[in-house]
């Protein structure tokens, strides 16, 4: 049988056309009329108000954190239930790292910022930005985490990679935190292969980052240049590629939800699953459709469960492992972790791509039960 994967590309069947007319027209390099139709609609789409197409979604972190200045002697809160990326972006600056645990929802803790806040504070450090992660589709706190960040004269950095089509509080997601980065990689609902952007209702900062994107070269007929900068760019060709798939945003969304539901139908009278929370301030996209395997009630652990997918050729991931967990960040503050390190034990991804078929998750579904004993 054909192999599920965990969130494959979905082609619209529009991206042919335009990446012609991106090779038709010659504008092969970096830049062109697609980077700037991309931008202007990812803007309308998101609410957003500036973006700028990148070349992933960490090279949006990064350049986030540097026109707000970040850098070596500094620290930065950050989820700790999330992918690397997001603190990798922190390290690039020459900055600290503190992990801040999750809530229920498995986004960062609003009342464990508050106190990390405080006691770096009490302690004379001073975290100056927090980077809070809209996880597996589903968006923070905003409403919280902005009191805090408010309170504790910090900027709010939202990692928006894995939440392009959810909505926090009836907005689109991406434009709760003072600045935003959104990602486009081969698994996300919209994908340009690889790719991303950063988004800000501030135009300076977005002007600033436009400038180091491009090796913050200087208006002049040479190659003058009086800061740092990086090649971060996105290519017209994938942009154009980009364009296609943001034309079918909506309905790439609203099938990731139905999976989510039907996922939830299937499984709903198994004892031992839980699913991801769904948050009462808003709708996730459910880019992913995550559970936990409780072993005793289930009759098999997560890993017994994954491994029993994968040898039917089936994909599926445990939960990210939580940043304080990992080895290149031993050592490093974390405030809570329990939560993450219990969810990382015990959770699992399900196939969750926008082409799966009912025929799929039924498949899906049965070898689960198998491996329970059902």
């Amino acid at each position: 049988m054909t192999r599920i994967y965990l969130s494959p590309p979905h082609a619209s069947g529009r991206e042919l056309d335009l990446v012609a007319d991106a090779i038709a027209s010659n504008w092969l390099a970096p830049l062109g009329p697609h980077v700037d139709a991309f931008e202007r609609e990812l803007a309308l789409a998101t609410g957003t108000g500036h973006v700028l197409a990148l070349s992933s979604g960490t090279a949006a972190l990064h350049l986030a954190l540097t026109v707000l200045g970040i850098g070596p002697g500094d620290e930065v809160a950050c989820s700790d239930l999330t992918f690397a990326a997001s603190a990798n972006a922190i390290v690039y600056t020459g900055a600290s790292p503190v992990f801040v645990d999750c809530d229920e929802t498995w986004t960062i803790d609003p009342g464990l910022l508050d106190e990390a806040l405080t006691a770096r504070r009490a302690a004379g450090a001073r975290i100056r930005a927090v980077v809070a992660v809209d996880l597996y589709g589903q968006c923070c706190d905003y409403d919280a985490l902005r009191a805090v960040c408010v309170r504790h004269d910090v900027v709010l950095v939202q990692d928006a990679a894995e939440s392009l089509g959810a909505d926090y509080r009836g907005t689109p997601a991406g434009s709760q935190g003072d600045i935003a980065a959104f990602s486009f990689n081969g698994n996300k609902i919209v994908t340009t292969s690889g790719g991303g952007a950063l988004a800000s209702a501030r135009e300076d900062w977005v002007t600033h980052a436009r400038k180091l994107s491009t090796q913050a070269r200087e208006p002049a007929p040479h190659y003058e240049h009086e800061e740092i900068g990086f090649n971060y760019r996105l290519s017209n060709v994938l942009a154009a590629l980009g364009r296609a798939q943001l034309e079918v945003l909506p309905a790439r969304v609203e099938a990731r939800r139905a999976i989510n539901a039907r996922y939830r139908s299937l499984l709903a009278d198994e004892p031992g699953i839980t699913f991801m929370p769904d948050a009462a301030y808003g709708v996730g996209n459910h880019w992913l459709t995550c559970i936990t395997v409780d072993p005793g009630a289930f009759g098999a652990d997560r890993e017994a469960v994954r491994l029993a997918l994968e040898a039917e050729d089936i994909e599926a991931r445990p939960v990210w492992k939580p940043m304080h967990l990992q080895p290149v960040f031993a050592g490093r503050d974390v405030v809570g972790g329990d939560r993450s390190a219990a969810l990382f034990r015990d959770g699992l991804c399900l196939p969750s791509g926008s082409a799966l078929t009912p025929a799929d998750q039924e498949r899906i579904v049965s070898v689960m039960l198998a491996a329970a004993g059902r």
